[in-house]
């Protein structure tokens, strides 16, 4: 970590605010795993985590103004005088170099650091700094092996006739794997989903909203930002799916 600014004096480090990130790439580390290993540090260690923020379905380079639930967890650092923000681990911060620095100053300049749960990186000194650069560079590494392990499976599905890339919401992928097909009850909810919205609920609300009705998600359960992307999705034609 970059050496702390002292425009704030420093916070109490007995208070923290923790952040989760999953993405669509990530497997192993779900965040009910973060929110264990966090809570295990946090009573090995004494500090009381005073909020919990999850951004679902977010990848390691998102820009920071793209997290809800980051901007979040920082705009509670700042309102409950915590001086922690903790993750589970450094690549749940961000698997970009950049992204993650950025996290670091605003953090750092309202007197207050990142820890990892896992021990990694912790410290002001210079090990400690180097270890965090290593994995903040490990991280990006990572993820650009993924990306192009990504590209060469489109390659080979669209070699072979297939369709290649993300079924856009309200459609799904016909029997043939080679076109779409529209999803009557995706697209009911995306009509609900733009119906609550036009009623001012909060993504947040209107998720939990679709859950308690019923309607059935893409995954276990409905997520504020897959709300968002369906409230703003304008069907195929604005994906650039063929």
């Amino acid at each position: 970590m970059a050496q702390r600014l002292r425009k704030h004096p420093q916070r109490d480090q007995s208070r923290a605010v923790a952040y989760l990130r999953v993405s669509t790439e990530d497997q192993a580390l779900g965040p009910e795993a973060q929110r264990a290993a966090i809570e295990a540090w946090a009573a090995r260690q004494g500090v009381q985590v005073l909020s919990w923020h999850l951004d679902q379905g977010v990848g390691g380079a998102t820009p920071i103004e793209d997290r809800p639930a980051l901007l979040a967890a920082l705009q509670e650092l700042e309102g409950r005088e915590a001086g922690l923000v903790v993750v589970a681990k450094w690549d749940r911060l961000a698997r970009d170099i950049m992204v993650a620095a950025m996290v670091e100053r605003m953090v750092e300049r309202v007197g207050a650091q990142i820890v990892s749960a896992d021990g990694v990186g912790v410290g002001d000194g210079p090990e400690a700094a180097l270890m965090r650069a290593m994995v903040q560079a490990f991280a990006a590494y990572e993820r650009a092996l993924i990306r192009a392990r990504t590209r060469a499976a489109l390659r080979a599905l669209r070699a072979k006739g297939q369709r290649a890339g993300e079924v856009p919401l309200g459609y799904r992928l016909a029997a043939d794997k080679k076109g779409l097909l529209e999803d009557v009850e995706e697209m009911a909810a995306i009509d609900q989903a733009r119906q609550l919205r036009a009623e001012g609920l909060s993504y947040g609300r209107i998720a939990a909203e679709m859950d308690r009705r019923g309607l059935r998600p893409r995954g276990t359960r409905w997520h504020a930002m897959t709300v968002s992307r369906m409230v703003a999705s304008q069907g195929i034609g604005s994906t650039g799916v063929t």
